[in-house]
């Protein structure tokens, strides 16, 4: 790789980045202004997709590796986006489990393209396992999503 390629590469990720704030701050406004959970729900949701489907639109740049990581990669940010309005909004304990797991491995998948690349890796941070702080009921609920060693295996 010629070193070139790096910034254009890191600059790509860092407008992408920026972008996926701009655009998951302002889901979030529409989500707050919903009057049911599930309009909240399906307003991040949609814009979840939105911003999926407007990264995926990649030129190609005449490298079939770097084109299938830049649609790959907000492919599994929208994955991740979707699991995460799973879990502040929905209440099956088995899907929300699964969108957890749908978290960590997009996470994990991200990280290994960008290294597949010699792209610096994204910067991880929590998932949010929590219900939304506006959902007063489910957070008055118990914590269902402790740590309880036995059920991992």
């Amino acid at each position: 790789m010629t070193s070139t390629a790096r910034p254009h590469r890191n600059a790509f990720a860092a407008t992408l980045f920026v972008a996926a704030i701009a655009l998951a701050s302002a889901a979030a406004t529409v989500a707050a202004d919903a009057a049911t959970p599930q309009q909240a729900f399906a307003a991040e949701n949609a814009a979840a997709m939105d911003r999926m489907m407007a990264a995926m639109d990649v030129k190609p740049s005449g490298d079939v590796d770097r084109d299938f990581a830049d649609m790959m990669i907000p492919h599994h940010q929208g994955a991740i986006e979707m699991a995460q309005a799973e879990l502040r909004y929905g209440r099956n304990e088995q899907l929300r489990r699964i969108a957890q797991e749908i978290i960590v491995d997009q996470q994990q998948e991200i990280a290994a393209m960008d290294l597949a690349l010699d792209r610096p890796a994204p910067a991880s941070g929590a998932a949010p396992t929590q219900p939304a702080p506006s959902d007063a009921a489910a957070a008055a609920a118990p914590d269902a999503h402790a740590h309880h060693p036995a059920t991992h295996e």
